[in-house]
């Protein structure tokens, strides 16, 4: 599966570089970019596979929050998402909006090249795994890496964010 990381959206690759982050380059076929499809068709566990999920603080102008969860959990927006960013009113982004905050398709939005003013939070579960699958910025392609790469980037923090499903 590890492919060239040329395949990569550009703005993810090199801030994967940038931070010094390792890392695999994943292939995927478009039609299974979205996460129930992409472990159903490559034999990945629910649980190695994470989603980038974008939150929309209601202030004017909108603010966002980016989270990163393992598959097999939800991410908690009502309590412990808004416990961390200390505001109570929230709900998750559009796909729209997630995808022009990002610059990136849906299906492959990740917390990789967001930008410097949204914080990210990391679900505590996630660093659980010695390898997870997250995004790569396009419907054709997925990173794997070590979880505690993703701490390298800027505006990130580990927190419990997610409850099981």
């Amino acid at each position: 599966m590890t492919a060239d990381p040329s395949i990569l959206h550009p703005s993810v690759r090199e801030a994967l570089d940038a931070a010094s982050i390792r890392y695999e380059a994943v292939e995927c076929r478009a039609e299974w970019a979205d996460t129930i499809e992409f472990c159903a068709n490559y034999g990945i566990p629910a649980e190695e596979a994470c989603n980038t999920i974008v939150v929309a603080l209601k202030t004017a102008p909108r603010k966002y929050v980016a989270c990163l969860v393992r598959a097999d959990m939800k991410l908690d927006v009502n309590h412990r998402v808004a416990a961390e960013v200390g505001f109570k009113r929230l709900s998750f982004a559009s796909s729209e909006e997630a995808a022009e905050l990002s610059g990136q398709a849906i299906g492959g939005v990740t917390l990789v090249a967001l930008p410097a003013d949204v914080p990210v939070l990391i679900d505590t579960k996630v660093l659980e795994r010695s390898s997870v699958i997250i995004g790569g910025g396009n419907r054709t392609s997925k990173v794997r890496l070590d979880p505690r790469e993703l701490t390298k980037l800027p505006n990130t923090r580990v927190s419990e964010v997610a409850v099981a499903r």
